[in-house]
């Protein structure tokens, strides 16, 4: 958790690995979404980041001496939602005279708000990933409030426009919910609706917080949704947990702060 000047709290992780260090930052102070399954959402929309913040997240991280080689915009916010001030900070990532990251390496996440992903596919090289968390417009409603406004069928075929434009797989991210999108059956249902959408798949372990009724999948059903979809070819990774035992995991809110 970092704290800004003002003294609201956002996320911003790192993640070490032995041949890569991945930044998660925030875009906005809150999120307006309010995904029924993620503890930031329970604490509104404050405001959006300044450019200033967003990139100094990075700046920040690099001056305590980590090296950072990815950076996934997926903490606290909507990023399309502050696209103005995110369109600068994406450049910054990916100049070589500041951040220098390869836009292969550089990561705006959705939950798919149509309109601004096209705009985010015209003005920048970064890569996409998509919250999908469903295999159809029945369970993600009532997962995901926005999907009334912009249903799968939808987002499906921006992301093929996504991958027409820039010759590049859209991450497909799913949280696994026990016994509510994670059976073979949705498994199967997930193969079919990503025909033809050149992707991956990112299976996230749900990461309990406190107020939630969700349980998170076990590792067996997990093991066997992402067997589905590799036999049919679909390629699929499961997500590690990673700060869970503070609460500073995917979609929760808990941590030390320092000033940015």
């Amino acid at each position: 958790m970092l704290q800004l000047d003002d003294g609201e709290l956002i996320e911003t992780v790192f993640i070490p690995e032995k041949t890569r260090g991945t930044l998660c930052i925030s875009s906005q102070v809150g999120c307006a979404m309010g995904c029924k399954f993620c503890a930031t959402g329970k604490l509104g929309f404050k405001r959006n980041l300044t450019t200033a913040e967003i990139i100094g997240q990075v700046w920040l991280v690099r001056q305590l001496r980590y090296k950072v080689t990815n950076v996934v915009v997926m903490g606290m916010g909507e990023p399309l939602l502050n696209i103005d001030n995110m369109l600068p900070a994406l450049d910054l990532m990916m100049e070589d005279l500041a951040c220098g990251l390869s836009k292969y390496r550089v990561t705006v996440s959705t939950v798919g708000i149509v309109p601004l992903m096209d705009k985010l596919f015209k003005a920048s090289d970064a890569s996409l990933a998509v919250s999908l968390h469903a295999p159809n417009d029945e369970i993600r409603e009532k997962l995901i409030p926005m999907n009334q406004h912009y249903p799968i069928a939808d987002i499906i075929a921006a992301c093929k426009r996504f991958f027409e434009n820039k010759k590049r797989k859209v991450i497909i991210e799913y949280v696994m919910l026990d016994k509510i999108n994670d059976q073979k059956k949705h498994a199967k249902e997930l193969v079919r609706l990503l025909e033809g959408v050149p992707c991956k798949v990112n299976l996230i372990p749900f990461n309990a917080s406190p107020g939630f009724s969700y349980q998170a999948s076990d590792d067996e059903t997990i093991r066997a949704f992402q067997d589905v979809l590799m036999k049919a070819g679909v390629r699929t990774m499961q997500r590690r947990r990673r700060g869970a035992d503070i609460q500073a995991a995917c979609g929760q809110l808990a941590g030390n702060s320092r000033n940015i």
